[in-house]
C-alpha cells in the first residue's frame, strides 16, 4: 500500500512538469484557434538555448528560466506578428502546416548545430535532494519545485486573463475577434501577446524538462503528443484543468511504469483515450474549437 502511494506521489509530481508543456498550448489555442504542432519542438528549443550558455559558463540552470523566458516571449511576438498572423483564418489547414514545416526546421537545425547526442542540464545537489514523509515515501525537491512552479505559472495566468484589461481584449479576440477589431482592439497586437506568453512558459517548461531527463532534437513531437493529451483531458481553454490534466498523465504513467516498465507511457495514452470517450470535451472545457 505505501509503495502504491508512493507512485502516485511520484505521479503527482511529474504532471507538474507536464501542466507546463499542455499550458502554452492551451493558451494559444484558447485565444488564437491556432493549433502549433512546433510547440514541442520550442520546447526543447529553449531547453538548447539554456545548455548553450550553461555549458560554457558553468552556472545554475535555473537561472537561465530568468534569461530563456523573455528572449523566447520575444521570440513568440516576432514570429506571430511575421509569420502566424498571415496564416489565421476560417481554415485551420493553414497554420496546421505552417508550424509543422518550422517543426521541422527547429529539428534539424538543432541537430547541425548540437549534433544528435543526448544532452541535459545539472542543476546540483536539487535534483537528489528529497524530503522524506515516512520510511517509504519521499519527495523530490526537483519535482515539488516544478509542480509550484506549474502552479504559480496558471495562477499568473489566471490574474492576468480574468483582472487586467490585457486578459479582457484576449478574452473579447477569443470570443469574437472582428467584433474586437470594431471595439478598437489591435488583434494582431492580442494574438502576438499570447504567442509571446505561451513561449515564455514554454521556456520554462523546457528548462525544468532538460534538468529532469536528458533530450535530443528529435525529442520535441513527443512533449507535444504530451502536451496535447494534457489540454484535451483537462478541457480546452481551462489552466486549471491543464494542471489536472497533467497530474491524471503523470499518475497513469508512473502506475503503468510500477506494473511493468515498458507500460508506462503506453498506460498514459489508454487513460487518456478512455476519458476522451466518455469526456470529449475533455473534464473541464471552457471554450469548444470552432
Amino acid at each position: 500500500m505505501i509503495e502504491w502511494i508512493n507512485v502516485i506521489v511520484q505521479g503527482v509530481l511529474l504532471g507538474g512538469l507536464y501542466a507546463l508543456f499542455a499550458t502554452g498550448l492551451s493558451l494559444s489555442f484558447g485565444v488564437m484557434r491556432l493549433i502549433n504542432m512546433a510547440h514541442g519542438d520550442f520546447i526543447i528549443l529553449s531547453a538548447y538555448l539554456a545548455f548553450a550558455v550553461v555549458q560554457p559558463l558553468d552556472i545554475n540552470p535555473l537561472y537561465m528560466i530568468l534569461l530563456i523566458v523573455p528572449l523566447m516571449a520575444v521570440f513568440g511576438y516576432v514570429l506571430q506578428r511575421l509569420v502566424l498572423n498571415k496564416t489565421l483564418g476560417n481554415d485551420i489547414l493553414a497554420p496546421l502546416l505552417v508550424t509543422f514545416g518550422m517543426s521541422i526546421i527547429v529539428q534539424n537545425l538543432l541537430l547541425e548545430i548540437f549534433s544528435a547526442d543526448f544532452r541535459g542540464l545539472n542543476a546540483g545537489a536539487v535534483e537528489i535532494a528529497s524530503i522524506s514523509l515516512s520510511n517509504n515515501i519521499a519527495i523530490g525537491v526537483f519535482p515539488l519545485i516544478t509542480i509550484i512552479t506549474a502552479i504559480a505559472v496558471i495562477v499568473v495566468l489566471q490574474y492576468i486573463f480574468y483582472r487586467t484589461k490585457l486578459g479582457m481584449c484576449f478574452r473579447a479576440t477569443s470570443d469574437d475577434h472582428i467584433t474586437s477589431q470594431l471595439m478598437g482592439i489591435k488583434t494582431k497586437h492580442i494574438y502576438g501577446m499570447a504567442m509571446g506568453l505561451a513561449l515564455g512558459v514554454t521556456a520554462i517548461a523546457g528548462v525544468l524538462l532538460a534538468i529532469r531527463t536528458n533530450f535530443d532534437p528529435a525529442a520535441g513531437p513527443l512533449q507535444l503528443l504530451y502536451a496535447f493529451e494534457v489540454v484535451i483531458i483537462g478541457g480546452l481553454g481551462s489552466f486549471w484543468g491543464t494542471l489536472v490534466g497533467g497530474i491524471i498523465l503523470g499518475v497513469a504513467q508512473t502506475i503503468g511504469s510500477n506494473i511493468d516498465p515498458g507500460w508506462g507511457i503506453l498506460t498514459g495514452h489508454i487513460v487518456f483515450i478512455i476519458i476522451l470517450m466518455f469526456k470529449p470535451n475533455g473534464l473541464f472545457p471552457k471554450t469548444k474549437g470552432k
